[in-house]
């Protein structure tokens, strides 16, 4: 409507070219602009003044109203399309004191707390905001505009031009303007998409191209029709799946709200950071609608979030087959096995950190895991080479180790199911890997006989099966066969519990510095006051050597674990 009749040609030409673009190509900073002007004006409501109107594929039709009052002086975009056709660049921003015209070979984006307005008429000289506020006021007063909230988020990344997605249901009528735009009647849901098309085209949306599929009938009037070719974002299917998957068998209903009723919240729920704001948000606005509507009853879709780190390239870039960083999980799964990927993974380091990915490592973890084997499976076997192989410890009897056993593993059971519900994989596995290493140290030693042995093992395999479900299977089924008991699996267990009483300490080792070096090691019972640990501290032979000739300024105690004199030399 607001082409000129000379002009509509080579609009039409061009807005066909623009819808073949994608919205990335169109967004892209290093193209050319490009843009045909319609032939007709707009006019600026304060000043009456005359401004051309333009069509360019860089204004997205979603952002705002569609239509843009362009700026040039004071975006990049802008200023390049002005440039490029001859526009009037108008400098309407400037820091106080600096007012001028704008630099002639770059728009001045810049913002300052002083900036003020110039070239504004009657507006000239105010502060940016405060002019602004002032501009719509007279706008309002005048009835020609009002304030209004911009969303950044508009059409949830419905619109996508590509070749996969759930397609739009409507068809837009080609022979009845009066028709518009008509939704797919529902008994000819779902439309699909065509399986003969090329998916990655060079340029454009796949589906405009495909005139068999895109051909229609106007479902309204029955005329000839052209279906819509956006499709919707994953967003639209991942937003909702965890209920669908409780209603698969279900094709009456989409969601089954008894199921529902039993399954849901989520409990846990875990995403990368890159879902914190739109997936999760999505997900959210799902949750309170079907809400609304009666499908489900809970008004959040999960009780606990936790993001998880991303594991970047050895570039330390975000892993992307265009940069050529992505590492292959199945070249390692084939050689070392799952269950050691799984652990490397998680042995990384934090789980809510990530970082660059480094192979450096993953052969510790696969040795840790054929010890776990070697001691679930031969248990009187001698590690080859081993001199202190099947010999208890010096100055120990059999039960003083196999009650230090004890120990060890409902202490070690105690963390690793603390650091399960922190997401505190790492240090989880080093506990481990030290239960384990222990073991192995007492393999061909008569403990493996004592109760305590068979206690431990059974413990180790119960809390390895979340992070290395293969193995711990595996080994426990050949320990249920070797003891002529009934198969079960080991993920059908339920988790074991610690025993509060061997978990106490009796006593607890202190490494004390002095100035943050290491000078002696104290054993005091657990449980003590920090003023009484302090007082046996300052009394060992060693700390008042070191403390010669100096005043002590402070003690520092981190509790149960360390005890750091701080001093300086005497006036």
């Amino acid at each position: 409507e607001l082409t000129a009749t000379d002009r509509k040609a080579e609009v039409e030409s061009y807005r066909f070219e623009a819808r073949r673009k994608s919205e990335i190509d169109r967004l892209s900073t290093d193209r050319e602009k490009t843009g045909v002007a319609l032939g007709s004006f707009a006019i600026n409501p304060i000043n009456n003044e005359r401004i051309p109107i333009w069509i360019a594929d860089y204004v997205l039709l979603g952002y705002g109203t569609g239509a843009i009052m362009a700026v040039p002086a004071h975006d990049e975009r802008d200023f390049a399309f002005a440039q490029k056709f001859g526009l009037p660049i108008r400098q309407v921003i400037a820091p106080r004191g600096q007012a001028g015209e704008s630099d002639a070979s770059a728009a001045y984006v810049a913002h300052s707390a002083n900036e003020v307005l110039v070239n504004s008429g009657d507006f000239s000289g105010m502060a940016a905001p405060e002019g602004g506020r002032a501009i719509t006021f007279q706008l309002k007063q005048q009835g020609k505009g009002d304030l209004a909230v911009t969303y950044r988020l508009r059409d949830w990344l419905v619109s996508r031009q590509r070749g996969w997605g759930a397609p739009i249901p409507v068809v837009y009528c080609e022979a009845d303007p009066s028709c518009g735009m008509v939704p797919v009647p529902y008994d000819e849901l779902p439309i699909k998409l065509p399986d003969d098309i090329e998916k990655w085209p060079a340029q454009g949306n796949p589906l405009e191209t495909h005139e068999a599929w895109k051909t229609t009938t106007c479902p309204k009037c029955g005329g000839p029709g052209r279906r819509e070719t956006d499709t919707m974002d994953t967003f639209v299917d991942s937003s909702w799946y965890w209920w669908r998957y409780l209603s698969l068998d279900r094709d009456d209903v989409p969601i089954d709200r008894h199921r529902d009723d039993v399954w849901c919240e989520v409990q846990q729920y875990t995403g990368g950071a890159e879902h914190a704001v739109l997936h999760l948000m999505y997900a959210r606005f799902w949750a309170k609608a079907l809400n609304d509507l009666g499908m489900i009853h809970e008004r959040e879709p999960w009780l606990r979030l936790f993001n998880q780190g991303q594991i970047l390239g050895a570039d330390g870039e975000r892993m992307s087959k265009s940069r050529g960083n992505v590492q292959d999980p199945d070249e390692l799964v084939a050689r070392y096995g799952a269950d050691t990927v799984r652990l490397f993974l998680m042995f990384m380091g934090p789980w809510d950190q990530g970082g660059p990915w480094s192979p450096t490592g993953i052969d510790g973890i696969h040795r840790f895991l054929r010890r776990v084997w070697t001691v679930a499976t031969d248990p009187r076997g001698v590690e080859p080479g081993d001199p202190e192989g099947g010999k208890l410890p010096a100055g120990q009897t059999e039960g003083e180790v196999a009650d230090a056993l004890r120990r060890q593993v409902h202490r070690t059971l105690k963390k690793v199911s603390d650091d399960h519900a922190d997401y505190h994989w790492n240090t989880m596995i080093a506990a481990l890997m030290e239960l384990t290493n222990r073991l192995i140290r007492l393999r061909g030693t008569v403990v493996v006989d004592e109760p305590a042995w068979e206690e431990t093992i059974r413990l180790l395999l119960l809390m390895l099966a979340p992070i290395a479900p293969h193995i711990s299977e595996e080994l426990w089924s050949r320990r249920l066969a070797a003891t002529g008991k009934e198969w079960t699996s080991i993920h059908s267990e339920t988790w074991p519990q610690f025993d509060e009483t061997l978990i106490a300490e009796a006593n607890v080792e202190l490494p004390v510095q002095v100035n943050g070096k290491l000078r002696d090691l104290v054993s005091v019972p657990a449980g003590l006051s920090e003023i009484e640990i302090e007082q046996i501290v300052m009394g060992r032979d060693k700390i008042r050597a070191a403390l010669d000739g100096q005043d002590v300024v402070r003690v520092i105690q981190v509790p149960g674990r360390l005890v750091n004199v701080v001093a300086k030399p005497k006036a």
